[in-house]
């Protein structure tokens, strides 16, 4: 009879400044057996620093840290390895630090104030292929969407919609994945396997020139290739 191959724990980094927050983190990750905590953190040089040897397939960063922001450990860790999956915990709802961070690369952005076994599913959510958001930064993203700039936005996104051209089948995964659907999820939907979606995903990526599901759903959204009510779908 063939053996099974061993689970591998999907291995977590934190990046944290504040002592009780970051303790309360580390037990939640130490408490789901599907995730291994590999190294904590309280400010972005020494994360940094980390990062230049060590891999994780999550990394969980705060944004206001005492020597710099999470934002620069977001970059550097998207830019060293693009297959980790990142998510922001803050207690910053501001359209611009949203948008920065998903610019930098990251795919889910929660705030503090989530419960263990909240961030916990989160954690695995994303790591499964979907975006976990609070529903109150998802408005504030669509708010931000809707703004004062909708119209030089829609007059570049015309422009760069012509450019950019998607197969129907990408078109319909990019819908889903904008929608907070994991690759499992749109699989299923499309009655294809994950790894069909997931070579479809990386032929978007380049396409958009970007380089995580978050970036891809803005800057689909900047193009104008999607439509607002996929992405209000899950909100």
């Amino acid at each position: 009879m063939p053996q099974q191959a061993p689970h591998v724990p999907i291995s977590v980094l934190i990046v944290e400044d504040d002592a009780v927050t970051r303790r309360s983190l580390c037990l939640a990750v130490k408490s789901e057996p599907a995730l291994q905590l590999m190294a904590e953190f309280d400010s972005v040089q020494p994360a940094l620093a980390w990062l230049e040897t060590g891999s994780v397939d999550v990394l969980l960063t705060d944004l206001g840290l005492p020597d710099g922001s999470g934002i620069e450990i977001i970059r550097a860790c998207a830019q060293r390895y693009p297959k980790c999956d990142i998510m922001v915990l803050t207690v910053s709802s501001e359209e611009d630090s949203i948008l920065g961070c998903i610019e930098a690369g990251a795919s889910g952005y929660v705030l503090k104030d989530a419960g263990r076994v909240d961030i916990v599913r989160a954690l695995l959510d994303l790591h499964a292929g979907g975006s976990p958001i609070s529903p109150l930064i998802a408005r504030k993203v669509l708010a931000r969407m809707r703004g004062g700039k909708r119209t030089v936005m829609a007059s570049n996104a015309a422009g760069d919609a012509a450019m950019t051209i998607l197969t129907r089948r990408e078109a319909a995964i990019l819908d889903l994945i904008a929608r907070g659907d994991s690759y499992g999820e749109v699989a299923r939907l499309l009655g294809v396997s994950v790894g069909t979606v997931q070579t479809h995903v990386k032929n978007i990526y380049g396409k958009l020139s970007v380089h995580s599901r978050g970036e891809a759903v803005f800057e689909a959204q900047r193009r104008g290739l999607l439509q607002m009510g996929s992405l209000k779908a899950k909100e």
